[in-house]
């Protein structure tokens, strides 16, 4: 095994823009569905990053729901 390996780790922390781009959305709709709890997000220093946990979350929500919050 050597160092490139981790590279095929799968990461379980997203820059915003990341967590945006795998929800097909822009980064500002982000920052909303953050600022309104529907998608958790942590502070690691000066660093914003967002759980995969949280998207898969939110995903899942909305599938049940039928909506997303942006829509309503």
């Amino acid at each position: 095994m050597n160092d490139d390996d981790s590279d095929h780790t799968p990461r379980l922390m997203l820059t915003v823009a990341d967590a945006a781009r795998r929800l097909s959305i822009g980064r500002s709709s982000c920052y909303r569905l953050i600022s309104s709890g529907e998608i958790q997000s942590v502070h690691i220093g000066k660093l914003h990053r967002v759980p995969v946990d949280s998207l898969v979350a939110f995903v899942s929500r909305c599938t049940e729901r039928g909506t997303t919050p942006i829509d309503e």
